[in-house]
């Protein structure tokens, strides 16, 4: 009996403690799993465009008057939902500038998180000096599968330059291309290769019928971009994915290239300024970037390359939402830098004004970043390597950016940052020099006398408040911080040739 009862007791202990045992092992399971998710490094997808204006994007559009909004007329807008999206679930920054709004020095400081000058690339098809670092460079030594699709100019005038043999991190090539604006592409056993006759100015000759889902440049690579995040979709990845468009020359595939012909496209209000009232860095006189009048059918074209764009984006947020990625990747949409569209007389980049130097910068991670998030602190592509790796726990403290690491404005619980920075940005011929911030914009040139712009009370730029006695006191303040950043870093536009 005694033995039955001592018997019946060990199996009591024996299975309380299986069930113990089983219990631990289950709850500690759970506590690794949990803990394994919060420790996994969050995935990396840029996509970035071409020449972008601002006014074609409804999240910035939202931002603003209704007339400036509209500036080629009433009703004329393109609606952009995917890209829209991102802004919704993440974060809208109002004031992100292009340190140099032309292609090659914006691009480098925007892989880098340095100014042009420091990178070897300040004006264009200037390559990256062989031992700057990318944030490519750096994600790859931290372990990521890093991929580049789509436009680089950075590799100095090769052209188009498919899969350049100095990949800065970027391990996946095989889709870079140095530069130029082909709009068919195809792809063989030997690689990537424009499927069109090529003009000297890289457009080639565009055959219409020639162009669909598959082969349209847009498409094309929104396609080869999915192939990869598929294949990397298991482990941390960062892909950057930059698209040509909506850089000219402005032809698109069917059907977008029907959707907008039924508009009126107006001239803007400041396309006709007399040249006595303009400053002299506008450069209207040349033959170069100069509008007159507003051409329908490339308005109509360029409107059709943006919604094509946000259409393939869609796909590119699908794949990820399908895929259980969405909660742990950072999505990043902005341009290189704008396309006046008109405005001003000029067509396409290179000054100061607000829709050629200022960029889109939408940025969503669920984990971290609230939702509805504006900010209007002013920022420049400098910014953008130490900010974004800031966001994904990168240690930076062994690498010596000029942008800052504003990763605390995305990710606190501030609905609304409104901080007054000072940045600078610069133009890669030498013709003038800029501070900005939250509402206004100093320009100093050799081609002219001061210029100071008070972007809410005149954002189309047409009043110069530089003599103005009530702005004195922030003129004098942008200009010492100006004078400052151009001797930090170095500008090559030296100050005795802005004031002599």
């Amino acid at each position: 009996m005694l033995v039955l009862m001592m018997s019946i007791r060990f199996k009591k202990i024996t299975m309380n403690r299986i069930t113990f045992l089983l219990t631990f092992s289950v709850i500690s399971c759970f506590y690794t799993s949990i803990c394994a998710q919060n420790n996994k490094k969050p995935n990396l997808l840029i996509i970035h465009t071409d020449e972008h204006n601002l006014r074609t994007l409804g999240a910035y559009r939202e931002t603003m008057s209704k007339e400036q909004a509209e500036m080629w007329g009433k009703g004329n807008i393109v609606e952009t939902p995917n890209i829209d999206s991102i802004a919704k679930e993440g974060a809208l920054a109002l004031n992100w500038y292009a340190t140099s709004p032309v292609c090659t020095p914006s691009r480098a400081s925007m892989v880098t998180g340095l100014y042009p000058v420091a990178t070897g690339s300040p004006v264009n098809d200037m390559p990256l000096n062989d031992d700057v670092i990318t944030f490519g460079q750096i994600l790859k030594d931290n372990g990521y599968a890093t991929s580049y699709v789509g436009k680089w100019h950075l590799d100095g005038e090769d052209k188009p330059g498919f899969e350049p043999a100095r990949k800065f991190g970027f391990d996946h090539n095989r889709y870079m291309m140095n530069r130029g604006h082909w709009k068919i592409l195809k792809e063989d056993v030997e690689g990537v290769k424009v499927d069109q006759e090529i003009s000297k100015y890289g457009g080639g000759v565009f055959v219409q019928e020639k162009a669909n889902e598959e082969s349209f440049t847009t498409d094309f690579l929104v396609n080869r971009a999915l192939k990869i995040l598929n294949q990397d979709k298991d482990k941390p990845f960062c892909l950057m994915l930059s698209i040509p468009d909506p850089h000219g020359p402005d032809q698109v595939r069917a059907p977008y290239n029907t959707m907008y012909t039924h508009l009126k496209f107006e001239d803007p209000r400041t396309m006709h300024t007399p040249n006595a009232i303009n400053p002299g860095w506008v450069n209207k006189n040349g033959k170069k970037n100069v509008a007159k009048k507003i051409k329908q059918n490339a308005m109509a074209q360029y409107y059709g390359m943006v919604k094509c764009i946000d259409d393939n984006i869609g796909r590119l947020l699908k794949f990820l939402k399908d895929n259980n990625l969405e909660e742990n990747t950072i999505v990043v949409f902005t341009s290189d830098h704008g396309d006046l569209l008109g405005e001003h007389g000029k067509l396409n980049k290179g000054v100061p004004y607000e829709t050629s130097a200022r960029v889109a910068f939408l940025l969503k991670y669920p984990e971290k970043v609230m939702a509805g998030k504006q900010i209007e602190k002013a920022y420049t592509m400098a910014d953008f390597t130490p900010t974004v790796l800031g966001l994904m726990g990168v240690d930076l403290s062994s690498y010596n950016f000029h942008g800052t690491n504003a990763s605390v404005d995305f990710n606190n619980k501030k609905k609304k940052i409104v901080d007054d920075r000072i940045v600078y940005i610069t133009n890669a011929n030498k013709r003038w020099v800029a501070a900005v911030n939250n509402q206004y914009k100093l320009v100093l040139s050799p081609k002219d006398k001061p210029w100071l712009f008070d972007l809410k009370r005149d954002p189309d730029e047409l009043v110069n408040y530089y003599n103005d006695e009530a702005y004195s006191a922030i003129a004098k303040k942008m200009e010492a911080e100006l004078y400052a950043q151009m001797e930090k870093y170095k500008e090559p536009l030296k100050k005795r040739a802005i004031l002599k």
